[in-house]
């Protein structure tokens, strides 16, 4: 059994993020997304992956290499242009040939993972397995109809949802998926739609197979599903502290602190994880907070957040929560009292506080 990662798309809903870097890049608990889908399929038994890149494809070949550091093989497949997951599938054939396989969608995270699922599939002799999960707002997904258990419809992103149950972005075919993204065409969007071509299956008598996944599950594509999956992955988090706390500082909860990072009369409040080579002084550090590699913070506060690596938060004088920053962010205060701040902001920016 094989996999397929889909790594292209814009990521336009986690902009200005992703102006800069690949949306599948983005830590969650200061590990890029994309290395979440990587560990699960392994963790599944599969070690041939294929990748589908787009426009980031040298950030993500960078970032992943070979595959050697997660005990897998990584073939890239490169799309031309985000023309739907169908076109994904499609363009992968010459790698996927007549194996059975995973498809998952890189910014996507499963609790559980999916090695439950796979067995599952293998030993149900169907041509494809989706995963559903109810949402409260169908209409930003593949929405699926459900008759006696079994998907009977699948409808993309509908104006007026048919159910609540939303397509997991996580699903498993055998080769007659290759039939189906050969015979669909563009849906209005101008991309091949994999729910047009899961709904050929089923319309042409393919057994379809559906899966409640009852864990979380999230798609990381916004800033509030970002910070919803970095809060969910701290809740697993272990404490262990590599750096230099000093006697001044309280740790509270379960904090991780990287190598060669420096707490200084600050207070750090897990569930926190804080990267190698960062400067915390005079600070407070809150719960559901990710601080990645050579970050400074003094005399702010930070909580709920993801700080990737490279910022610099100074006497703010308000606490900073509920927030993206990218890399190399500067944010300081300028004088003025402010009383609370909400941000996402891109790589390189500089902001001054008022």
């Amino acid at each position: 059994m094989k996999a397929l990662i889909l790594s292209g798309g814009k990521g336009t809903r986690l902009r200005p993020i992703t102006h800069t870097g690949a949306k599948q890049l983005v830590p969650v608990a200061n590990k890029p997304i994309l290395f979440y889908a990587i560990e699960a399929i392994r963790d599944a038994g599969i070690t041939d992956i294929g990748i589908v890149v787009g426009d980031t494809h040298e950030e993500i070949k960078a970032a992943v290499g070979t595959g050697e550091k997660f005990g897998v093989k990584v073939t890239y497949i490169h799309q031309e242009a985000p023309l739907g997951l169908a076109h994904a599938v499609k363009i992968a054939e010459p790698f996927l040939k007549d194996d059975q396989f995973v498809m998952f969608l890189g910014d996507n995270l499963i609790k559980d993972g999916i090695t439950s699922l796979v067995e599952a599939y293998k030993k149900s002799g169907a041509n494809c397995q989706i995963l559903l999960a109810k949402v409260p707002n169908p209409q930003d997904f593949g929405v699926a109809v459900l008759e006696g258990g079994r998907a009977v419809k699948l409808v993309e992103k509908p104006k007026d949802p048919p159910s609540d149950l939303a397509l997991v972005g996580v699903y498993m075919f055998d080769h007659h998926i290759f039939e189906a993204v050969n015979a669909i065409k563009p849906s209005a969007r101008g991309e091949l739609e994999i729910t047009d071509a899961i709904q050929y299956l089923i319309d042409h008598g393919y057994r379809v197979e559906s899966h409640l996944v009852t864990g979380w599950w999230k798609d990381t594509g916004n800033l509030e599903a970002m910070l919803e999956a970095n809060r969910l992955i701290l809740d697993t988090l272990e404490t262990n502290i590599e750096g230099e706390v000093d006697a001044e500082s309280q740790i509270a909860g379960r904090v991780s602190i990287g190598k060669g990072t420096k707490i200084i009369q600050s207070s750090i409040r897990g569930p926190v994880i804080i990267g190698e080579d960062c400067h915390i002084e005079n600070a407070f550090i809150g719960p559901y907070t990710s601080i990645n590699n050579r970050v400074t913070i003094i005399a702010s506060e930070v909580e709920h957040s993801i700080i990737l690596e490279n910022c610099t938060i100074l006497n703010i004088g308000a606490r900073l929560e509920d927030s993206l920053l990218g890399k190399n962010v500067k944010i300081e205060r300028n004088g003025r009292k402010p009383r609370a701040y909400r941000m996402m902001l891109g790589d390189n920016s500089a902001v001054g506080v008022i």
